[in-house]
Parts: C-alpha cells; structure tokens; sequence
C-alpha cells in the first residue's frame, strides 16, 4: 500500500528502501553501538512547563535503566580526554557517569565547568530545540542501547493528551478546522486530509515532519511489544494487530499509508540534513574523542563514510522550495517555523513515562538540528578547513541526537 512518489518530492518509496536497507543502515547501525553515539545526557526531572501534571508512569518498564560504571569509556569516565575538536577549543569531555539512568549529583567542579564549555557556541536564536541544560545536576548519562525504545504500557488519555497538544497547537492548523483526537487507538485523522493539501509548502512539510516522528515511534512501539510479561520473563517482539490498528488502510480510513509516506518525508529531510552538513565533520580537527584512540579514528571514518554516502542519494528533497518567496514573509514563517518546533520539543518534557521522554527528547532533538543544519546552509559552506567555526556549531549533544533520532 505505500509504494510510488512520495508528495512535495521528486522520490519514490522504492528508491529510498534500496538506498537504506542495502547500503545506509547497516554502516548507520554499526556506527550508533559505538562508545561515543550510545551515550546521551539528559534531563528527565524537568517539569512539564504548559500544565500541571506530576504523574508518573509508575510501570517497571518505563523506567531509565541505570548502568554499572565500569561500562562507561574511560575517556566519559575519567575526564582525561578533550571534547571533539580545535574548532571548540578541545573543550574537554569529562564526565563522571558513574550512575548512567540515575541522577548523579557527584560531578566534579571540574566537570561542571567543561560541560559550560560544550555548551558555548550554541546560539539559542539559531536552535529549533529547547536544549536541556546539560550542567544541571539533574542531567545524566543514558546508555541508550540499554534503554531501547520499545513498548513500556504507556498509553490512554495522557499518552494521548501529549499528541493532541502537539498537533493542535503547533501544526498550523487552520482555526475553522475542528479535529478533536479521540483516546481510541487507529482514531483517523479525517479531518485533516484536505486542509494539508491547501496550506503551503512549507506549513505542509511542519505537519508532514511531525506525522512522520509519530509514525516512526508508533512502528518501534508496535515492533518491541511487550507479547509477554510473567515474573519469570519478558518477551518483546511485532504485534501485528497494534500495527494494523495505526496504519492499515482500511482500518484508519485511508490515513494509515499516508502516515508511513509521512515517515518516508521525515527521512529524507534528515538524509538531506547530513549530506549538507558534511564539510563540519570534514574537518582534520573534528574527533569523535571517547578515549580509545583506534576506535575513535575508525568510527570517524566510518560517520564520513556514511555521510559520503548521504550526498550520493540520487534523489535528495530540494529545501530550496522553503520559504523562497517573498523574503519578509520567507524571515517572519521561518521564525514561526522555529517556534513551533521549539515548542513541541518542550512538549516532551511533558511524557509521563520516562522512556517514552528520553526517545521523545531525543528524537526531536535529532529533527531539530536537521532543521537547524539545512537553515545554515551559508554558514557551513563558509567553515574554514582548520581552525574555529563559529558562524556553525554542533555541541556533542545535537551530534548524538542528530544521528540516533535518523536511526530511529
């Protein structure tokens, strides 16, 4: 059922499942088991800043694992590394994750001041993402290969309450259209089909994006389902029936393949994203620095590798199409365009389920800075071969966000 050209693109569904399956995602697999993709800091303790909701997801399963510190790369570890490059002044990377899922209140002062380095090139007024703020003691280091994304029991009405906030606020939704999001799972969104064809572009790839990130986290929800639960073990595996009731034809009226070309636009905007963005991590004095040297240089290689790869994508979406009009009107959507996604990323800090939050924060950290790479497109063209790029900047955070949320 989803097969042909995908709207808005000059791309198929056929040419971007041979390119992925046969060529990107298993060097792109190899590439986020490694030390420095694997490792997130973030903050799960922040309060949710548009209602007032304390519950929790009290469930097991949506809990963020912790992990014994000997699991952690030395150079995260001992803080006896530099950070990633010339271009940040070799800002160290020394963090002491001795409690990787828990909050560790035990970073050093000199910990704390290095995270503030990480942090110094990021321009708020250029970000699409409220960043967490990495150096507060609430953030922590998250194995992410220990806490997959999977099904955790997390659903109903708040579940449900944090899709409606995001698409009825921060999608560009005509006032005179009403589309109230019932509870029920496969609920169609029949209303909406022919205002998205209406809206320009730009306001259509918005909607598009965040149908293709809902699309994306209900095919992993509906892939990793908890099929089995006893005390004497767990068994995750596809729910087949879970999958039809949020994507078959039939059963969503229509909407359910319209959904997965969604996640198909999402996906070529982000392999878009790393095509252009290839001239920062280019650069001899970009590292990926965890403290193994032979492994660091390898995994360099191997993120160019994949990014060669990315511009050699036949039929890449052309961004130009964005906000090419009238320059005035093009600045004033571009900023809406930005807020709205700012918003939606503090939305995440909403999730009651803490698993949920973690792949949620990351995911639209990731899209973000997707957005952030193809709206600088000048300035990296303009990085200098060595030395500082301060007109761009990726603090490691965006890094890992960026290449784990196209993962996903």
């Amino acid at each position: 059922q989803v097969t042909g050209y995908l709207d808005d693109c000059t791309c198929d569904v056929e040419t971007i499942d041979a390119f992925n399956n046969y060529k990107l995602f298993p060097r792109l697999n190899e590439l986020l088991e490694s030390d420095y993709f694997r490792y997130y800091k973030v903050n799960l303790q922040k309060p949710c800043p548009f209602w007032d909701d304390s519950r929790h997801c009290g469930m097991r399963d949506c809990a963020v694992q912790p992990c014994p510190s000997d699991e952690v790369p030395d150079g995260i570890r001992s803080g006896s590394y530099k950070y990633s490059e010339e271009a940040n002044n070799l800002a160290e990377e020394c963090e002491e994750a001795k409690r990787l899922g828990a909050v560790d209140d035990s970073l050093s002062k000199e910990t704390r001041q290095a995270v503030l380095q990480w942090t110094r090139h990021d321009d708020s007024s250029d970000s699409f993402c409220e960043a967490d703020d990495i150096h507060s003691p609430d953030a922590e280091y998250v194995d992410l290969l220990l806490n997959p994304e999977r099904y955790t029991g997390y659903k109903g009405p708040d579940a449900w309450k944090i899709w409606n906030s995001i698409y009825e606020e921060n999608c560009f939704k005509p006032q005179n259209v009403k589309r109230p999001l019932a509870s029920g799972r496969g609920e169609s969104f029949i209303y909406l089909t022919k205002w998205v064809s209406r809206i320009c572009v730009e306001k259509r790839a918005f909607y598009r994006l965040i149908s293709g990130l809902h699309a994306s986290i209900n095919i992993h929800l509906s892939a990793r389902y908890l099929l089995q639960d006893t005390w004497s073990e767990k068994k995750w595996g596809p729910n087949i029936t879970e999958f039809q009731q949020r994507f078959d034809e039939v059963l969503t009226r229509g909407e359910g393949p319209r959904r997965l070309k969604n996640l198909y636009f999402l996906y070529l905007i982000e392999l878009r994203a790393l095509s252009k963005v290839l001239p920062f991590f280019e650069r001899p004095g970009f590292q990926l620095y965890t403290g193994n040297k032979n492994q660091d240089a390898a995994m360099k290689h191997l993120l160019l590798e994949i990014l060669h790869l990315a511009k050699s994508f036949p039929l890449h979406f052309d961004e130009n199409s964005f906000f090419a009009g009238n320059k005035k009107e093009a600045a004033k959507l571009k900023e809406e365009f930005r807020l709205h996604f700012k918003n939606i990323s503090k939305i995440m800090d909403c999730v009651g389920c803490f698993k949920c939050r973690l792949w949620g924060k990351l995911q639209t950290q990731g899209l973000g800075t997707a957005l952030k790479i193809l709206f600088s497109e000048n300035l990296i063209e303009r990085i200098p071969e060595s030395g500082p790029s301060y007109g761009f900047q990726l603090t490691r955070q965006e890094i890992v966000a960026l290449f784990n949320a196209f993962g996903r």
